[in-house]
């Protein structure tokens, strides 16, 4: 929707509005890190400003453990967006036609999300539906509306701004489509100013008005930018940021700088924090903590160094150990080099048994393509650092029968197990 800016109107100065924001939230809200303020404060201003972008990113405050200022949060920024729209217990159904409505584009504020998506909510597949459809300008959500046989297919536009809160995480595609700001209870030398409603919901409008006026001051120089994105930021991150950043350039002063950094900052949180892909994480423990240079390994072999591991969910998939049955259905998702799928084979052991195992051969182009560089490493192939089988000896047939077959080969005296 474009505004005809009136010449009569001061011109309000962005960066002075944005700096305004955040130092709202900071008397109210203690975030993990600066980065974190730099993303709410650019979150609010993109909400009066939909219609000039392709997306619009979710936020998302998250925390392990109730107390931890989420909600507050949500509460803070309802103050500061356009018509905020408070979703605790709202339906799908309700949510289609509110967004689609006559009045206008609410902003939703879902608190206890958790509630909604938790391991004892069920799965929720509409509301999951929408909030994945809304994120994108083209989003519709279908519908059959009618009675009996004089239904007809009716579309909801689902376009809308969403922010989230609550305890643990969310399904991997809402999260993918949001900025995640992880938070944590304030240490003892956290201070906050206590929010009354009735006294500080004011000062909170007042910005958001001014934000509003920005925003038809700014709307026709945002609408179709491209903002440079970080080096490595690309994909579904660069969807996500590509709002923000905008907002950013068109405030000027520190904040296109302090975006980027942000930017970075948050994505590589959000990319080392991420467990909502197990394949990935199976596939970088099985390349730095079980294979270790080693070219083949049983199964068996592969299960008892997962297994061992303290801090990985392999002895806990839904109350049960992993298996090698599950071992194979998570493996068999990811193709070799050959563009087959990985699949366990038979492996010749220096014992002379022929159990059936995996090749790092096999998993090394899902290793070069999913995994994070080894660390201290460059981003090079896995197979750079695994050894190759030769026709002969096999350097790898010495380290598996040290490692896992003592005393069924003959080892060179060079070949001795680390200490």
């Amino acid at each position: 929707m474009s505004a005809t800016v009136n010449p009569n109107v001061p011109v309000i100065d962005g960066a002075a509005l944005l700096a305004e924001v955040e130092a709202f939230h900071r008397r109210f809200n203690v975030f993990p890190t600066e980065a974190a303020y730099v993303a709410v404060a650019l979150w609010d201003a993109h909400a009066h400003l939909l219609d000039a972008f392709d997306s619009t990113p979710r936020i998302a405050f998250l925390s392990p453990e109730p107390g931890s200022g989420k909600s507050r949060a949500l509460e803070i920024v309802e103050t500061l967006v356009p018509q905020p729209m408070v979703a605790v217990n709202a339906s799908p159904a309700a949510l289609f036609r509110a967004v689609s409505g006559a009045d206008g584009r609410p902003t939703i504020l879902f608190d206890e999300i958790d509630t909604v998506f938790g391991p004892k909510a069920g799965e929720n597949e509409e509301l999951r539906g929408f909030l994945n459809a809304g994120h994108r300008r083209s989003g519709v959500t279908y519908r059959c509306v009618g009675d009996g046989s004089n239904q007809t297919v009716q579309p909801f536009p689902s376009y809308c701004a969403v922010a989230m809160a609550g305890l643990g995480s969310l399904p991997d595609t809402i999260l993918t489509r949001s900025v995640i700001i992880r938070m944590r209870r304030r240490a003892p030398n956290e201070t906050v100013q206590p929010y009354r409603q009735r006294l500080h919901e004011k000062e909170g409008h007042a910005l958001r008005d001014r934000l509003a006026r920005w925003a038809d001051q700014v709307r026709e120089k945002i609408t179709g930018a491209w903002p440079d994105m970080p080096e490595g930021v690309t994909d579904r991150p660069a969807d996500v940021w590509e709002p923000l950043l905008a907002v950013a350039d068109a405030a000027g002063g520190t904040w296109p700088a302090r975006a980027r950094a942000a930017c970075v900052e948050l994505v590589t949180a959000a990319t080392e924090d991420d467990e909502s892909s197990l394949g990935i994480r199976l596939l970088t423990d099985l390349r730095d903590n079980v294979f270790c240079g080693i070219d083949r390994m049983p199964t068996a072999a592969i299960l008892e160094c997962l297994l061992a591991m303290d801090d990985a969910p392999w002895v806990d998939m839904g109350g049960k150990p992993l298996t090698s049955r599950g071992l194979a259905r998570m493996l068999g998702g990811y193709v070799t080099g050959a563009n087959k799928p990985i699949k366990p084979r038979p492996i010749r052991t220096p014992g002379g048994t022929i159990p059936r195992g995996y090749y790092a051969d096999d998993l090394a182009d899902a290793w070069s393509r999913y995994c994070p560089p080894t660390p201290g490493k460059s981003a090079t192939s896995a197979t750079a650092a695994t050894p190759q089988v030769n026709r002969g000896e096999s350097v790898a047939d010495e380290l598996f029968a040290i490692r896992y077959m003592p005393g069924t080969a003959a080892t060179p005296a060079t070949a001795q197990p680390s200490a």
